[in-house]
């Protein structure tokens, strides 16, 4: 009489139906939301590199204002290239480098920077070769904000 009353254990196909379409949604909804958030990432990457770069363009600058070492004439103080940066110049017998390495660019994911001098027009995407002013991404995306990732 007990043996009657037992029932199968285990789930039914629609419970498991449901809960498959239930998963499914929900894997759905996080999809952009890890989209969004890898984007953001990517720009916080952005702007530290861009920062870190621009620091150390101010900082050859301001060494090279203070005469701690020689500079061209046409270069207004600024660094020649980003590889100067790296390499360092002599001030009194040492070498100071002003960055440890050119940093990636997260968009472009490559070591290749848009640069600027003083003498280049600040919306013109050419360089003009003298000295190194600012850099920018080479990337055409749009951030999160709306803004060109290239006018940061």
């Amino acid at each position: 009489m007990v043996l009657a009353a037992r029932r199968e254990r285990g789930f039914t196909l629609i419970e498991l139906v449901v809960t498959t379409m239930i998963l499914a949604i929900l894997a759905l909804l996080a999809v952009p939301l890890a989209r969004v958030t890898i984007q953001r990432e990517k720009e916080r990457e952005l702007r530290q590199a861009l920062w870190e770069m621009r620091d150390a363009i101010d900082r050859y600058k301001d060494a090279a204002d203070r005469q701690a070492f020689q500079i061209k004439v046409d270069s207004q103080g600024y660094p020649p290239d980003l590889e100067t940066l790296v390499k360092g110049v002599d001030v009194q017998g040492k070498k100071v480098r002003f960055l440890r390495a050119i940093p990636m660019d997260p968009m472009t994911k490559t070591k290749e920077w848009g640069l600027r001098s003083m003498q280049d027009d600040p919306e013109s995407d050419s360089w003009g070769g003298q000295s190194v002013f600012d850099v920018y991404t080479k990337s055409e995306g749009i951030a999160l904000d709306g803004t060109k990732y290239k006018d940061w």
